[in-house]
């Protein structure tokens, strides 16, 4: 049996298109996604997803002193996921950034995800999402100190790239720390 997870990062409608802190074609990762949770059907590989789940005066906010505006505040239509997003009914949800206190760009950031993952004998995940440069990255990082071999599905990603490099530079980042950068096509095979 195949070791491998997909874990999808924060496809919520705050970070796509008209929210309240959209990454640039942000939207363009869901069709992406889809078919990554297809292909995770036809190879019985479990799908799992984060979202950002922020209390009302979440740390991250700029009114509390952070860089980002309000978003993805828990039970707001903004921290749904996006709509089109065709998450699997059995799809496992971590939510992260759920203290006032604490920010969280990782998906293993206070939330079960690395017991959870390595109880299911899970050796390998498949990570797409928003943001490249800061959620994606974060997680990314964090699932290779975990002990998980990862690969970074590019064209499922977007970057904010508040400098217009930045995504690329955080792709180069994770490759550094011994990650796989693939495109969909490629896990096809």
């Amino acid at each position: 049996m195949d070791k491998t997870a997909v874990l999808l990062v924060d496809v919520q409608r705050d970070f796509c298109g008209g929210g309240a802190l959209a990454v640039p074609e942000g939207d363009a990762v869901v069709p992406v996604c889809n078919e990554l949770i297809g292909l995770a059907a036809e190879q019985g590989w479990p799908v799992m997803a984060s979202r950002d789940w922020h209390p009302a005066a979440h740390c991250s906010f700029a009114a509390q002193g952070g860089p980002w505006p309000v978003h993805c505040v828990a039970k707001t239509p903004g921290a749904e996921f996006h709509p089109e997003l065709e998450l699997p009914v059995d799809a496992m949800i971590f939510d992260k950034g759920t203290k006032t206190e604490a920010d969280a760009y990782s998906a293993f950031d206070g939330t079960p995800a690395a017991s959870v993952l390595h109880d299911a004998g899970i050796e390998r995940l498949v990570v797409c999402g928003l943001a490249t440069d800061y959620c994606v990255k974060a997680t990314v990082l964090d699932a290779l100190k975990e002990g998980f071999a990862v690969a970074v599905v590019k064209d499922g990603c977007r970057a904010v790239n508040v400098a217009p490099d930045d995504g690329e530079k955080a792709l180069a980042e994770m490759v550094a720390a011994g990650a796989t950068v693939c495109e969909l096509d490629d896990l096809k095979g």
